[in-house]
């Protein structure tokens, strides 16, 4: 395999990393609000926006969460590891942000 194709094959796993890495955020998102959110009777309407810090799983009383959490800190430290290892520049890697 040549080097172009090489890289290119490294990017293509980087953008799957990155589409699983935003399922599981949704997944984790989603649990929360089905179970605790609801367990403490917080409901929003229609507009409401609800942000957080990535941290809030950690500490989620679901251990199904907190394993998600801990999938995804691991996943994010390899992407980065490999963006870094192999010098990819902002250009390539943009599809990440």
């Amino acid at each position: 395999m040549g080097k172009k194709k090489y890289k290119k094959q490294l990017l293509k796993s980087l953008k799957s990393l990155g589409e699983s890495e935003y399922l599981i955020l949704k997944s984790m998102t989603n649990l929360m609000i089905q179970r605790e959110l609801k367990k403490n009777n917080i409901t929003f309407k229609d507009g409401d926006t609800f942000s957080f810090k990535d941290n809030i799983f950690d500490y989620s009383e679901d251990k199904n969460v907190r394993s998600l959490a801990k999938l995804r800190r691991h996943m994010l430290k390899t992407m980065n590891k490999l963006v870094v290892k192999n010098k990819f520049k902002d250009k390539e890697i943009k599809f990440l942000s």
